[in-house]
């Protein structure tokens, strides 16, 4: 998807007191059914959808969104939020006339554009905001996205917004992989079952939790992180060890493989395996501290603290079902 042009501008607009200049960016790309334009102010919030607006008939965005978006309570809003203001082709101020018998986009292939605008901006979920038919075309891009964009939204399921907007090698890789999968059809389906499955209903103390070890692992920029940390505290905590990695996304076994196999190594040691496989990597990082729970005569538990500093070399395992938390 081929940038057409990039131009930073700033908004003309009143300013409210003590407000500053709001930076733009217009952009360009190509899309199957032509090019289309868009403007972007602000930038990217973590775990925050952008709002991106479509505007009607005989209008563009500045004369369809400009008096909502100036108004004083609106403010605070957007400085929440990343905002897309999307221009229909040739609506945007200064747009060429078109060629005569030139054919215009149906309101189908105007929707099938968004997800080239979101995928040239790394974005997997919007907030719609549309007047007219551009609300229509939203409506459209709802019912349709899930098709047109999959591997924009399965991206956005497997790695952070701060990821995607990094737009890193490891990135590029996988959204390579997802999107030219030959199977792409298949992982559709895959992921319709996923989006429709039934909660685990877990519940720490009732009859329903897993009553093995448990490992939970996340990274701390992780999309899901909010969902684990959930889940660690409904499981059993004489069963389950949790692991929060720093400077971790979404998939933590694809960018810290150190950290995570010596944390396997770990829970392996806590379950009576590998008592002799010392703890390299870990124990060479910055002292990390480890607090388990162990059950004691059955009815009463205590707590204790285990350090592992840079000097020790090795990191004693806890007995079997102890509860460990680590942030690394």
């Amino acid at each position: 998807m081929a940038e057409l042009q990039e131009v930073q501008i700033t908004e003309e607009k009143p300013l409210l007191p003590g407000q500053t200049p709001e930076a733009a960016k217009i952009h360009s790309v190509e899309t199957p059914y032509g090019s289309v334009t868009f403007t972007v102010y602000g930038t990217p919030k973590p775990k925050r959808p952008a709002i991106l607006t479509y505007h009607d008939v005989g209008l563009n965005y500045k004369s369809c969104f400009q008096p909502l978006f100036q108004f004083g309570d609106m403010q605070e809003i957007i400085q929440n939020f990343v905002r897309v203001h999307v221009d229909a082709p040739g609506m945007e101020e200064g747009a060429p006339v078109f060629p005569l018998g030139y054919q215009y986009p149906s309101l189908d292939q105007l929707a099938d554009m968004i997800p080239c605008v979101l995928q040239y901006l790394n974005f997997s979920t919007v907030i719609g905001v549309g007047v007219g038919a551009g609300a229509y075309i939203l409506s459209r891009y709802a019912l349709t996205g899930l098709t047109s964009s999959i591997p924009e939204m399965i991206l956005g399921h497997l790695f952070s917004q701060e990821e995607l907007s990094g737009n890193s090698e490891l990135i590029q890789k996988y959204r390579n992989i997802i999107t030219h999968a030959p199977n792409l059809d298949n992982i559709e389906l895959y992921w319709n079952s996923y989006n429709n499955r039934r909660d685990l209903n877990f519940e720490r103390g009732g009859d329903i939790t897993l009553k093995c070890p448990v490992m939970l692992v996340v990274g701390d920029q992780a999309p899901h992180e909010d969902a684990v940390v959930e889940c660690n505290s409904k499981l059993d905590p004489t069963q389950t060890s949790f692991l929060k990695m720093a400077d971790s996304g979404g998939q933590p076994q694809l960018t810290q493989p150190g950290k995570l196999t010596e944390a396997f190594k770990y829970f392996l040691q806590g379950m009576g395996y590998m008592a002799s496989s010392c703890m390299t990597r870990l124990s060479r990082s910055r002292t990390a501290s480890l607090t388990s729970a162990a059950s004691i005569d059955g009815n009463r538990s205590r707590s204790r603290t285990l350090s592992q500093s840079s000097e020790s070399g090795t990191l004693s395992s806890g007995p079997p079902g102890h509860t460990m938390e680590v942030s690394c």
